[in-house]
């Protein structure tokens, strides 16, 4: 199963002057279209005597994809569409690109608009680095203390983690685990515990 997507490793901030203007690129960590919307916001507030502020989103990753760009007042093509292609060239998601002009008194051409809204994204979207993310699921695991070492170890060769632990006459406990990796997770908790043990997904935001 594709439970793989590659985002940013951390938000960044560059600025880049082009015959007078200047061009502010920054990235947010998104991972929906309304959080996109409010960094966006965030940055109009701050940068308000900004010209324009240009924009690319993509959020979600497989068939879940949400996207949206825009000019904002530059002529149409020269920044949004730009962003974007930057974006998904570098097969990203999850994250905004904002991309503010304060214009500098020369007209820059179309062509000439296109490169510096490319060379800021391109400039912010390298400082923010690159990290690879799994779809994951989230399962509570309750077994007899006995077998609590080696369902330890089996987590471990999985690569799951274990984000609660209760300890009582049984352990229960609650685990994140890849999505490609979850059923065979539960095969071998079920063979450990010969049946026994209780398992059931939870909600991740539970």
């Amino acid at each position: 199963m594709e439970d793989a997507y590659n985002t940013i490793r951390t938000e960044s901030h560059i600025e880049i002057k082009v015959k007078g203007s200047r061009f502010i690129g920054e990235t947010f960590l998104a991972v929906s279209a309304n959080e996109a919307m409010t960094h966006l916001t965030t940055v109009r507030k701050r940068e308000y005597q900004a010209t324009h502020h240009c924009f690319a989103y993509v959020t979600g990753c497989l068939s879940q994809i949400e996207f949206k760009y825009s000019d904002d007042g530059e002529p149409s093509g020269t920044a949004g569409r730009p962003i974007y292609d930057i974006i998904t060239g570098n097969d990203l998601t999850n994250l905004l690109v904002v991309v503010t002009r304060y214009f500098g008194g020369t007209k820059l051409g179309t062509g000439g608009l296109v490169r510096a809204y490319s060379d800021a994204t391109r400039a912010v979207v390298e400082a923010s680095g690159r990290r690879e993310q799994f779809l994951t699921r989230d399962y509570r695991f309750v077994l007899e203390f006995a077998r609590y070492d080696q369902w330890l170890r089996e987590i471990h060769r999985l690569g799951a983690t274990v984000v609660d632990s209760d300890f009582s006459d049984e352990v229960a406990m609650r685990i994140r685990v890849r999505q490609s990796l979850a059923e065979s997770m539960v095969s071998s908790f079920v063979e450990l515990t010969s049946g026994k043990g209780e398992v059931e997904e939870i909600d991740a935001s539970e």
